[in-house]
């Protein structure tokens, strides 16, 4: 009874909470960042730490790992974990983080308790003036691990007492590596384009792979490009690849087709211009051509985000690029 009620959390639990890395040597890419972490852990000497980086990159798993390290059996009482998005008041810091940093803790020898503040930068300033000096009185017996996408919103004070630990996207390789092995203990059956295309609408972020991959497996069954692109609703960059390559060949009636076809299928002007993007870096034509396009692209991807986002817009973008075609590059 206890087995099949095991089976069945496991058979619900999140792929991405199911593979999460537990130990050091699971977690995929930032090596150099990872290796020093685990010195610290073998050493026990933890300064205060931030780490910093994009979203799905294993930021708040790293601090994890390296409490596990440290504490070992003793890491459910000698570790308090807040998501400051949540909890990002002042009252956080008077109340539940200095109750805790007072809390008397049974550790092994020469360790301390661990605050793993996630999602740091959502803190208000005030919040952030009041754990600056609930950092100093208690820095005998607690250290801070806070985990934030953009360093810059944490105040300098606090920056100066920590170790700034900067995580960067991971490779596109780490990530698929990563997805087989999933695909193998789950039995996924998949295409390699389907893994493909997984790993573009990722950029990078783990997470959001391993979200992409079990949400189109649950819904249709079978990983392949066409499906993913279902689920995570994104322009298909053979789509914008073709358009591209309309564009190259100055044929502007073709490649307003091809716009105009994503723009009724409900695409944001977002979307589609990201997608350009993407499309257009790994895209076989003229250095120099390749150029121009970026540089078109990343003008109307200002006007987009300054909110003029019509087709009239995007059409517009179509002319140009296919105007840079026609025009001769300097010698």
């Amino acid at each position: 009874m206890e087995e099949a009620k095991k089976k069945e959390v496991s058979k619900n639990t999140p792929w991405i909470e199911k593979y999460r890395p537990v130990t050091f040597s699971d977690i995929v890419g930032n090596e150099e960042t990872i290796s020093r972490l685990e010195s610290f852990s073998k050493e026990g000497n933890v300064p205060n730490m931030l780490i910093a980086g994009p979203p799905g990159v294993g930021k708040t798993t790293t601090i994890l790992c390296l409490a596990r390290a440290l504490l070992g059996p003793s890491f459910r009482e000698g570790v308090l974990e807040l998501n400051a998005s949540n909890e990002r008041g002042i009252d956080v810091v008077r109340n539940k983080i200095k109750l805790f940093a007072q809390q008397k803790v049974t550790l092994p020898k020469g360790r301390q308790k661990i605050i793993i503040l996630d999602e740091a930068d959502s803190m208000t300033e005030g919040a952030q003036q009041a754990l600056r000096r609930t950092m100093e009185l208690y820095s005998k017996t607690t250290r801070f691990a806070l985990a934030c996408n953009s360093s810059e919103k944490i105040i300098e004070p606090i920056q100066s007492r920590c170790a700034v630990l900067r995580y960067g996207k991971l490779m596109d390789a780490q990530v698929l590596q990563k997805l087989l092995d999933i695909c193998e203990k789950e039995k996924v059956s998949h295409t390699d384009d389907g893994l493909e295309a997984i790993v573009f609408t990722a950029q990078g972020d783990m997470r959001q792979a391993i979200n992409n991959l079990q949400s189109t497996f649950q819904g249709f069954g079978h990983v392949n490009s066409e499906n993913v692109f279902k689920v995570c609703d994104e322009p298909h960059p053979l789509l914008v690849k073709e358009m591209l390559t309309h564009c190259e060949k100055s044929n502007i009636d073709e490649a307003y087709k091809i716009m105009e076809h994503l723009w009724k299928l409900g695409y944001a002007a977002e979307d589609i211009i990201a997608n350009c993007f993407r499309v257009c870096k790994n895209q076989q034509m003229a250095e120099y051509l390749k150029l121009e396009f970026l540089k078109e692209i990343g003008y109307t991807h200002m006007r987009i985000a300054e909110g003029i986002s019509s087709l009239l817009q995007m059409t517009g973008l179509v002319a140009r690029l296919c105007k840079k075609t026609l025009e001769k590059p300097l010698s």
